[in-house]
Parts: C-alpha cells; sequence; structure tokens
C-alpha cells in the first residue's frame, strides 16, 4: 500500500484529495496535511468586507469529510518538506513518511516586500485569506463612518490581479448603493502594463471591457506601477515608462486600500534546502506532467507551481493560475499517480486553461483563453449582469460539493454550463 500524501487543503488541496481517493480506492491510504482545520472558498473573499458574505459562509469543517471519504486529515503546520528523506516535518516535532507526496500548499504573502503593505502592521488591506477579509471587514466599518479615496490594485511582483478589479467595483457598487459614491473618489494602482492584462497578455477584449467599466464608474487608475512604500493614508507610486524607466512620481491619498500582493512560496517548501525542488521565488518546479523533474515521486498543483510569465513587463508581474487551471493540475496528476502505481509513465498532461467569472459587483466580466499563455487556440471575453450572478450559482456549487466530498471537475462542467460553451477536450 501506498502512502499518498497532499500538502495543503485549499482550492487546489481538497480536490486533489478527493480525486486521488476516488480513483485509488482502499488500495492505498490518502493523508491531507494542513495547518487549518477548514476549507474556504478564495473565489468569495472580496464579498466579506462590505458584508456580502461572513467568513463563516465560505469556511467548511475538513476532518468530518475527509474522514467519511476515508481520507486521514492531520491538522498540523508543516515546517519543512524532506525530499532526500520522503517526509515532512511538523510543527509539534513529529514527521508524515510518504510514498507520493503532491504539494498544494498555495502561496505565501509577500507583505513584506513593500513596506507598509499588508493587514498585520501595515496599512493595506487583504482578501487573499478570508481571516484577512475578515480584518477588512473592520476596517471597512471605521471607513464607512468617515468615508473617503480608496485605492485597491496589485503590487510589482503579483501574479494574481482578477480580485483587485472585483474588490474595487463591488466596493464602488456598495458605495453607489448607500448613496455617497460622490464622497469617495476611487484609484486603481497596478504593476500590469495595461488595464486588463490581468497577468496574462490580455485575453480577448479585457483591456476594452476593463476600461470601460472604470471610465464608466469615474475610476482613476495608475498602471506600470511599483509601489515603493506606504503610509497610513498615503500611497507612494512610482510609474514607469514602456522601457522600465521612471516616469512620474505620485503621492496617492487614501482612507482605505486593499493591495494584492507578490507571492513566494511557503516557507516549509522554500527553505527545504533540497536542490531542485523549487525556483529561486519557492515555487514547485514541474514538468509537463506535473511532476518534479529531481524529485520524480513529488508532484505539484495550484498556485505553488512554478509558471514563468506570459511576457516581460516594464513592472515584474507574474502568470496567474485560475480555477480552471488548478482543476487540470489535479486531474492530470492523479491520473498520472495511479498510472505509476501501475507501473506505467505519467502520460497524462493538463489544458492549463483559463476560463474565469470576475464579478463587478452588479455586474460582470467572464474570459476564456485555452491554454492560458499564448499563443491560442481560443480566446473569448463577455460582459453582463449574468457574469454577477453566475459566480454566485458558482460559490453555491462548488461549496455544496466540498461538503459532500465530491471529486467531480468543479470548474470544468459548472462554469462551461454557465457560460454555455462547448467542453473542452
Amino acid at each position: 500500500m501506498a502512502r499518498i500524501v497532499v500538502l495543503g487543503a485549499g482550492i487546489g488541496g481538497v480536490p486533489m484529495a478527493y480525486e486521488m481517493k476516488e480513483i485509488v480506492g482502499k488500495a492505498h491510504e490518502v493523508v491531507v496535511i494542513s495547518d487549518s482545520p477548514t476549507f474556504h472558498f478564495v473565489p468569495s473573499n472580496p464579498w466579506v468586507p462590505p458584508k456580502w458574505r461572513k467568513p463563516e459562509d465560505l469556511k467548511i469543517e475538513l476532518a468530518p469529510v475527509m474522514a467519511k471519504k476515508g481520507i486521514n486529515f492531520i491538522q498540523k503546520a508543516a515546517t519543512k518538506v524532506d525530499p532526500v528523506n520522503n517526509k515532512i516535518d511538523l510543527a509539534d516535532g513529529s514527521s508524515v513518511e510518504y510514498d507520493y507526496l503532491i504539494i498544494a500548499t498555495g502561496p505565501r504573502l509577500a507583505f513584506d516586500e513593500v513596506p507598509g503593505m499588508g493587514p498585520h502592521g501595515g496599512h493595506t488591506s487583504s482578501v487573499c485569506h478570508v481571516d484577512h477579509a475578515a480584518i477588512a471587514a473592520q476596517d471597512w466599518d471605521k471607513f464607512m463612518a468617515d468615508p473617503g479615496p480608496i485605492v485597491v490594485g496589485a503590487v510589482q511582483g503579483a501574479s494574481c490581479f482578477g480580485p483587485a478589479y472585483e474588490y474595487l467595483m463591488i466596493l464602488e457598487t456598495e458605495l453607489r448603493k448607500r448613496k455617497i459614491r460622490d464622497k469617495v473618489p476611487m484609484t486603481f494602482v497596478t504593476s500590469e502594463p495595461y488595464i486588463g492584462h490581468l497577468g496574462l497578455g490580455g485575453v480577448g477584449d479585457t483591456k476594452g471591457l476593463l476600461e470601460s467599466a472604470l471610465r464608466d464608474k469615474t475610476i482613476k487608475w495608475i498602471t506600470n506601477a511599483k509601489v515603493d512604500r506606504i503610509e497610513a493614508g498615503m500611497m507612494y507610486v512610482t510609474e514607469v515608462d514602456d522601457d522600465g524607466n521612471e516616469k512620474k512620481k505620485h503621492e496617492v491619498p487614501f482612507k482605505h486600500s486593499m493591495m494584492l500582493p507578490a507571492f513566494t512560496g511557503v516557507d516549509a517548501v522554500r527553505h527545504s534546502g533540497a536542490e531542485g525542488l523549487t525556483n529561486p521565488r519557492g515555487f514547485v518546479i514541474v514538468d509537463k506532467h506535473q511532476r518534479n523533474p529531481t524529485y520524480k515521486n513529488i508532484y505539484s498543483v495550484g498556485v505553488c507551481v512554478a509558471l514563468p510569465p506570459v511576457e516581460k513587463t516594464p513592472v515584474p508581474t507574474g502568470t496567474p493560475k485560475t480555477g480552471y487551471m488548478i482543476e487540470s493540475m489535479v486531474t492530470a496528476t492523479a491520473h498520472n499517480i495511479r498510472d505509476e502505481l501501475a507501473g506505467k509513465q505519467p502520460s497524462d498532461i493538463p489544458s492549463l486553461s483559463a476560463l474565469c467569472l470576475a464579478d463587478l459587483g452588479d455586474t460582470g466580466v467572464a474570459f476564456l483563453a485555452v491554454p492560458q499563455i499564448p499563443p491560442r487556440n481560443t480566446t473569448w471575453s463577455n460582459h453582463g449582469k449574468w457574469v454577477h450572478l453566475a459566480k454566485i450559482g458558482f460559490e453555491k456549487y462548488f461549496m455544496r460539493k466540498v461538503r459532500k466530498g465530491i471529486s467531480e471537475p468543479f470548474y470544468e462542467r459548472m462554469m462551461l454550463k454557465l457560460m454555455g460553451v462547448v467542453r473542452l477536450k
């Protein structure tokens, strides 16, 4: 009997565990290690600060679900991945040995790379984690008592831009509902070379769609932006030209701000000391089968996987790992480990496509990129209130499936059905 360990229990780790267990059944052991007792649905975090959702709405206790699935759930923090000895060291001094390891930790949030950034000791909010979103809700309450300028965006090195656009437009919608939008100047500050780049070089007309949305709502923006530092109520930004040379200095005041950080690999992985496991940023190196080339019994899925930037940009940007892309990584990994257990070589290759719903408050933008990284076979984008409604429906669907421990391809089936797109092979 092989022991297959999944490190992490988020958007990648939970479906990974379900699908892996579905495939191997009782013949092999599946173990999940997580520092949190709960799964939380990250895409809904931007709804928490304006009270469109409560944090507890987005959390699911994992131990009972995992037990029903026959998965061994260990709720402890990992301190070090040791691929030489095929084990994971845990914070309590114990360790877990594995035959196969699937790293699905998600990222470390690198707030420390910009002085004054982040929800803990800094001056900006975050929606990268549900607990951060809960802190942002407290900040939002203070803001509503004394409204003023809002600054939202993503700093240099960020690879996840969609939630910044969502948060900006969700707040804008809430302010209009409260009839105080006229009291709140809004600015979007982003490392993207243009609005709608999204770390993907744009998808279809995302540039036009998102620029139009910002113009329609009288939101100013600064692109090619490097955030130098953040102080209480003031963001200091350097805007560069297309060659990366300083173009203009900005001092942008705010009473509420949410800035997405750059990511690195988590400490237990990036400080493993195992040469060939990660790139310099601590992301796990994988081949086309999601397998590490150096330690061939280690696979990785999700945001913690090393992917090169789509293109060189004046201010560094990374490539996002969207839900549909992660799902394809999960399925390929499960099939490849199944093949290895049967004495075969891995052959499954993930599609690495992007299919996203971006909620913009009372409307939304949807886009499809096949594959996610250009050049592409399919490029499509659209907008309308239906996207907002579809994302609400998808949240309910995904959460229900996690609660029930069902291992079907959530993103592919639900999102393609909602959007009326022909199923992609």
